[in-house]
């Protein structure tokens, strides 16, 4: 019989927002605020559980966006991030497994993950903007991939390093996107070897998994639709200054429970 997790109420709270925003970025919309999710959940359980705990949901969230998105991505780019991403998983895992008891670093790392990714969001277009339909090189690919996974693999934030790839290519947006969404949709079904093998993925979790997965396919619908109809300027602003205030307390080792309460 499924048990209801013994979680703080803060923590639903947390999830829903984090669980939202992975599926509107997961359907287009947010330019990859979906590295917000694992930090909103660390404030308020612990980094290896939140990691674990988002991981089939963002299956569910993948699921839903491959279905919208796939006639619309770009083989090469994809094979050559692929290729690299195996890679960075294997360098994820060992990095998760040797600091899994360490909170402390966990944290820190997510956090710190966070505000490179908010700062690589704002440097963006002077990085990027002034490459114009250019096609990397496939070892830059590869390079980019390898990070990728790393990443995604600690804190599925690895939205910065598909980007520096894909961005410069001037593609299509639904191209964009639907690359992006197959490459995650990969990358997450891989990662299951890693968590399982450490021990992250919990049976008595599932009952927060199961209901906090319509949330993920909701997200996904909005992000399509808001993808056609809206600019996502100020949605990810506001993402931005969030994620900045969550990261400097993972980095100070705050635990959002304790701010709160």
């Amino acid at each position: 019989m499924l048990e209801f997790p013994d979680y703080p109420f803060v923590f639903w709270i947390a999830a829903t927002i984090a669980v939202l925003i992975a599926g509107l970025a997961k359907g287009g919309f947010g330019s990859g605020m979906g590295a917000a999710s694992t930090p909103i959940i660390a404030l308020t359980i612990s980094a290896a559980e939140a990691a674990a705990l988002l991981l089939p949901i963002l299956m569910v969230a993948d699921a839903f966006a491959v279905k919208h998105y796939r006639r619309w991505f770009d083989k090469s780019s994809l094979i050559q991030l692929l290729s690299g991403a195996m890679v960075g998983i294997a360098l994820g895992w060992f990095f998760f497994g040797y600091f899994r008891d360490n909170e402390e670093v966990l944290k820190m790392g997510i956090g710190i993950l966070a505000l490179a990714f908010v700062l690589f969001q704002m440097m963006r277009s002077v990085l990027l903007g002034a490459i114009v339909n250019r096609q990397p090189h496939p070892a830059k690919g590869v390079t980019l991939g390898t990070l990728a996974g790393f990443t995604s693999t600690l804190a599925h934030v690895g939205g910065p390093a598909v980007v520096m790839h894909l961005l410069p290519q001037k593609m299509p947006r639904q191209v964009f996107v639907g690359t992006s969404a197959l490459f995650f949709a990969i990358v997450n079904v891989v990662k299951l070897v890693p968590y399982g093998q450490l021990g992250l993925l919990r049976f008595d979790n599932l009952t927060a998994v199961i209901l906090l997965a319509p949330l993920a396919w909701l997200g996904v619908k909005a992000g399509v639709m808001l993808n056609r109809r809206f600019t996502d300027l100020w949605f990810n602003r506001v993402i931005y200054a969030g994620l900045v205030l969550i990261a400097i307390q993972l980095i100070m080792g705050r635990n959002f429970v304790e701010l709160v309460f």
